[in-house]
């Protein structure tokens, strides 16, 4: 069973990471799409137009790409997960069910008509269809965030005496205290991302002495964009989120934050240490005293409680893992914010598309946002386990028993190496989409 458990959790973990590689970027860029063309229609500016088509452009080439990616993972709530599926179905069935036919088919339908439909419908029209593009991106997010929000914080249900989870209040299911923090800081993060890229495009095109007004452009917006998206990750969303850790899953926030043994007084702020799980303490640790407890509690004396307080049945399974995800997660928000900050100062003196110091940093940067990303999603389901329903349903009784792990092993073989095939085309396309850029003919 422990077999089983593995490569199913390592099956779904690599197939997921892979996918929100996708929708990571196409929410936040949605968002810039639409605002180019409000400029467009502003300032009847041609440029903000072909702006908007460029990076429509690459959104679709992620759309098609996070469509092809998620197919898998909802096959595998039958295959391997068949046991979570058939208990808690009737709530998490719900929302997948309402993101798949209200936001999916939202986006899909109007993305065509954006693409394809600019002479036909008008401008105005033209900017109706990115905005429902945008609005159906975002509200796909929101729905895909009430699902794991009820997983960490399950409200509104009842389990019936078959074991099955039902929901009887609808209302807690979309009024959950986890879901709107989990929501902002996710599109907020998702915001960071794309913004770096748009950025990194700008930059490369100052660099290559070619299409250099756009290049500016995409600069400017991305580096704006990104200062603020990059801010609010951090404040008031990331600090809202982590509040919610604090009050709902206590021992994930002393596993995140590496507190082995609860103090007495205020607690400290790690910056840097490695958890050695043998004497239950923080090597070569850097930290802060009280700083912890003053931005959780805004007291400096307050106590925070240690793992030492918690039954090992409470704890999260990979306590390693939770806490170098955490730290992984806010040492690279830290380092947005100074980077956008810089770049910001840079442009407000004039000086921002002449340093190419900073143009290759901007650059070089770009996947790391995606890395912090991900960080992120780890931090928020490590933290989870080793429960699947957050304090009721654990792991280890929501997998299919029937599915071996050595076909389990053989497929995420085969995944392995259809989506090694799937990236090269991804970058491939988009590579060549940039290289064109958006002076092409098909545009």
């Amino acid at each position: 069973m422990e077999d089983i458990i593995f490569y199913d959790r390592i099956q779904f973990a690599f197939t997921i990471t892979f996918h929100y590689i996708f929708p990571q970027l196409t929410m936040g860029l949605s968002l810039l799409i639409v605002f180019f063309k409000w400029k467009f229609l502003r300032s009847k500016i041609e440029k903000y137009n072909n702006a908007a088509k460029f990076l429509m452009k690459i959104f679709a080439i992620n759309f098609t790409m996070g469509v092809i990616t998620g197919i898998p993972m909802e096959f595998q709530f039958g295959t391997n997960w068949a046991k979570f599926s058939e208990l808690t179905g009737g709530i998490i069935g719900q929302t997948l069910a309402m993101e798949g036919m209200f936001s999916f088919f939202l986006e899909s339908s109007f993305l065509a008509l954006f693409i394809f439909g600019e002479k036909l419908m008008g401008q105005k029209l033209h900017f109706l269809t990115g905005l429902l593009v945008f609005i159906g991106s975002w509200a796909s997010g929101y729905l895909i965030l009430a699902t794991n929000s009820w997983m960490q914080h399950p409200v509104g249900f009842e389990i019936l005496e078959n074991g099955k989870y039902v929901l009887n209040n609808f209302s807690e299911l979309f009024g959950n205290p986890w879901l709107l923090p989990s929501f902002l800081h996710n599109q907020m993060a998702s915001m960071v991302t794309s913004s770096f890229v748009v950025a990194s495009i700008g930059a490369f095109y100052i660099l290559r002495g070619k299409q250099v007004e756009y290049g500016k452009m995409f600069l400017k917006t991305g580096v704006i964009f990104g200062l603020i998206s990059a801010n609010l990750v951090a404040f008031p969303t990331g600090d809202w989120n982590a509040k919610n850790v604090v009050k709902y899953q206590p021992a994930a926030f002393a596993a995140m934050e590496g507190i082995f043994e609860t103090e007495e007084a205020g607690s400290e702020i790690v910056l840097v240490g490695q958890p050695n799980m043998v004497e239950k303490k923080l090597d070569n640790k850097i930290a802060v005293p009280n700083v912890l407890s003053f931005l959780t509690y805004q007291n400096w004396n307050k106590q925070i409680k240690g793992m030492d307080e918690f039954s090992k049945e409470e704890l999260p399974t990979n306590i390693p893992g939770l806490y170098y995800s955490y730290h992984i997660m806010v040492g690279l928000g830290t380092i947005f914010i100074g980077l956008m900050t810089f770049a910001a100062f840079l442009l407000w003196r004039k000086k921002l598309f002449t340093n190419k110091a900073i143009l290759w940093s901007i650059m070089s940067i770009v996947p790391l946002t995606y890395i912090a990303n991900l960080a992120g999603w780890y931090t928020a389901e490590l933290g989870r386990q080793p429960y699947l329903v957050y304090g009721y349903l654990k792991t280890v009784d929501g997998v299919s028993p029937t599915v071996s792990s050595g076909n389990t092993l053989f497929t995420l073989l085969g995944f392995i190496g259809l989506y090694i095939l799937l990236g090269l085309l991804f970058l491939l396309l988009v590579g060549k989409t940039i290289n064109d850029g958006p002076t092409s003919k098909a545009h």
